[in-house]
């Protein structure tokens, strides 16, 4: 099974806290408030004859830092799936075809199922950079994904970048393709965001 770059998908929603002291506890760990993200979410997908790379053009996340760092905070987006585009780099005759029907009932549905929303429940500190748990909507289906990321925070700016695999029918997206050139299953979604702290 190969892997799709694709969003999900992931973003950070936490209302901000402040520190304080309990007379018998450790001080709470400061939290900050939302920062918007900006940059790209993507996905490949592949068949037996190749794969197409696409993007969401319209979408919408934000992280929050526990004490400066990506530990401990969360993370949102929300996709707008109607803005998808087919072919990044490439786009030939054939890629309004491609968008079309990735906007159709046989993948991602949009008129049905206008957004696609990732929020994080947790984010560990791994062997290298972070480990984020959260719940990926897609397609009407919910599910709990665990993927490996890389948060950079140097100074005010906040870089985030993953990639990692899904399984499209896990979210009810079965369109098998053509029988001499099926679809594979897996799908690789790739963010790359960045933000700046105030």
């Amino acid at each position: 099974m190969r892997k799709v770059h694709g969003l999900f998908v992931a973003a950070a929603l936490l209302v901000g806290s402040v520190s304080a002291f309990a007379a018998d506890k450790a001080p709470v760990a400061a939290v900050a408030a939302d920062l918007p993200l900006t940059g790209s979410i993507g996905f490949v997908g592949s068949k037996v004859t190749g794969s197409h790379e696409g993007r969401f053009k319209q979408w919408t996340g934000a992280v929050s830092l526990k004490d400066g760092k990506a530990v401990g905070g969360k993370l949102e987006f929300t996709v707008q799936t109607a803005s998808v585009e087919g072919d990044v780099g490439n786009r030939n005759a054939y890629t309004e075809k491609l968008e079309e029907h990735l906007k159709s009932p046989d993948f991602f549905d949009v008129a049905k199922f206008p957004t696609a929303v990732f929020k994080s429940t947790a984010i560990k500190a791994a062997a290298t950079g972070v480990e984020i748990t959260g719940n990926l909507t897609l397609h009407g289906v919910t599910k709990q994904l665990t993927f490996p990321a890389t948060v950079t925070v140097i100074g005010k700016d906040v870089t985030g970048k993953a990639e990692f695999s899904i399984n499209r029918k896990d979210f009810g997206i079965a369109y098998a393709g053509k029988a001499d050139d099926l679809i594979r299953e897996g799908v690789v979604l790739k963010i790359n965001v960045t933000g700046k702290q105030p």
